[in-house]
């Protein structure tokens, strides 16, 4: 069985750190996803008979690491869906890139089209017919000899907002050969990683903070220790 890494859990919400590999909902691929794994998970630590009730509210592109959330309850993930459409979680990203952004912080807006063909987005400067507008906040918060750690926050949800905007920028996510990336990661995953979920409980309604730590791959790993050792940039 898949090794769950559950971050947070209690009667109404489970959120699990969602590896590169993992899908978050069944797809043509046929692979089994990380809800079924969910569930599967609950049913043997409750020893719960019949079918268990699994919610998915949101998901992360497959290469993409890091919190995925999960109702355990109707009235949880009704009141999640929700609270997703009024843009009442926050969610924090980081983004390791290759080039360093000309300016330090900064707050990108683009219209993003879709193609459905080739699964990808276009980012446009100006409005454009059938483009989404989106929008993010991101900050250079530390660097490597070679890279550069972004900490990205997203305020609108688009097809690969954060991957095709860092891109527009000159900043392609490294292993992201869709958007600009010169080579792939060994394990198909892209260094895009979703760090932190704030909220306020749907249920209990008190304030709840989730945070998930990279996967245990040698550049996180040195992003990680420079955060945590307080070197900045």
């Amino acid at each position: 069985m898949n090794q769950l890494q559950v971050l947070f859990e209690d009667n109404h919400i489970i959120a699990v750190n969602k590896r590169p590999s993992d899908i978050v909902q069944g797809d043509k691929t046929g692979d089994t996803p990380l809800s079924d794994f969910v569930k599967q998970y609950i049913k043997e630590k409750y020893n719960k008979p019949g079918e268990v009730f699994i919610g998915t509210v949101h998901r992360i592109d497959r290469p993409v690491s890091g919190i995925v959330l999960f109702a355990k309850t109707s009235k949880a993930l009704a009141r999640l869906n929700q609270m997703f459409q009024t843009k009442e979680i926050q969610k924090t990203y980081w983004a390791v890139v290759k080039n360093k952004p000309k300016n330090i912080k900064g707050h990108l807006i683009h219209y993003l089209k879709k193609n459905e063909a080739k699964n990808m987005s276009k980012a446009y400067e100006k409005e454009t017919q059938g483009a989404l507008r989106s929008e993010l906040e991101y900050e250079l918060i530390s660097s490597s000899d070679n890279y550069h750690l972004l900490e990205v926050k997203p305020h609108t949800g688009r097809h690969h907002q954060i991957r095709v905007q860092l891109s527009s920028m000159g900043c392609p996510i490294k292993g992201d050969l869709k958007y600009g990336f010169d080579r792939s990661n060994k394990d198909a995953s892209i260094h895009l990683h979703a760090r932190k979920v704030e909220f306020i409980h749907p249920v209990k309604k008190e304030p709840v903070l989730i945070t998930a730590p990279p996967p245990n791959e040698v550049l996180w790993n040195e992003f990680v220790k420079r955060t945590e050792s307080g070197e900045r940039r």
